[in-house]
């Protein structure tokens, strides 16, 4: 499920959605639905979990094709996995990682099913919001970044997740940016690439782990955004199109997707504006009409 929507969405920012058949993406989704819990998985036959149920959700959004969904059972699938604590399992096995608190926003944001009133208040109660906000937040770090639980290590994917989080229930400025942006920017190497942790190699995925989380803070300059796009590039299979995790690898759906979104940020021409908080087509964002906070 996730392989599907990487490929759809590099289709649809590249601006090549009309290359694939509707059809065969929407029947692959009811295929893979559980009715008895009301959540997706990754193929059929296998167990649901909200990763593969926010990858779902974001298919069928960027085909117009939310109405087909089964919305009341997807809220209620995301429900089921809340802890006491706020935090989120992936399924019904049990596991807490702060990348499922942003799935379950995410998903109910797209559906349409997190209604925010004047003062941040969740007015459709399809979750504790409240208790959610304590548990991402009780994640950050003295560094300033975020891991998957509370007192696990700042990692740019997780940071990503808890800021993308953030920025669905417009909670900002509940923390310190100045502080995660420095350790942000501090995944810059000479190369010009990102990493996802210190003393780690460069990898085009953190191009958009870490780009999209300093846009949604207002941070995006803090970084040199010329080498980072120059790097980008230079991981492109020049034969192929796709690209790899750094310059002489194999390309994947995976890098190529992070890839071509972190491009997308940067300005490159030819390409559709991307929602750092949803990787998704901007337009398909506002067709929705689904709004996030972005500080500025």
């Amino acid at each position: 499920m996730s392989g599907m929507y990487w490929v759809l969405t590099t289709l649809a920012v590249a601006k090549k959605l009309d290359t694939v058949q509707r059809d065969q993406f929407l029947d692959f989704i009811d295929e893979c639905w559980d009715s008895s819990s009301g959540g997706y998985s990754a193929c059929p036959g296998h167990d649901p979990h909200i990763l593969y149920t926010l990858s779902a959700v974001q298919i069928a959004a960027t085909l117009d094709a939310i109405e087909r969904l089964p919305s009341d059972d997807i809220v209620r699938y995301v429900r089921s996995l809340q802890n006491p604590d706020g935090s989120f399992a992936g399924d019904r096995w049990g596991e807490v990682d702060t990348r499922f608190s942003f799935c379950a926003v995410a998903t109910l944001a797209l559906l349409g099913r997190l209604h925010l009133d004047d003062n941040d208040n969740d007015t459709d109660n399809s979750i504790d919001l409240e208790s959610a906000v304590r548990f991402v937040l009780s994640c950050q770090n003295f560094d300033g970044g975020f891991g998957s639980r509370p007192n696990a290590e700042s990692h740019a994917g997780l940071i990503y997740c808890c800021v993308g989080f953030l920025s669905v229930v417009r909670r900002l400025a509940s923390i310190d940016g100045d502080t995660l942006a420095w350790w942000l920017s501090e995944r810059q190497l000479p190369s010009g690439g990102l990493n996802g942790r210190p003393e780690k190699l460069p990898d085009v995925c953190y191009s958009w782990w870490v780009i999209s989380s300093l846009t949604m803070l207002g941070r995006q300059r803090w970084i040199d955004s010329d080498r980072l796009k120059a790097y980008i590039l230079a991981s492109q299979d020049v034969e192929t199109g796709g690209f790899s995790d750094r310059p002489g690898d194999l390309p994947d759906p995976f890098h190529t997707v992070f890839g071509v979104a972190a491009l997308s940020l940067l300005g490159e021409p030819g390409l559709l504006q991307v929602s750092p908080t949803f990787c998704m087509p901007q337009q398909v964002i506002d067709r929705l009409g689904v709004t996030s906070q972005i500080l500025s």
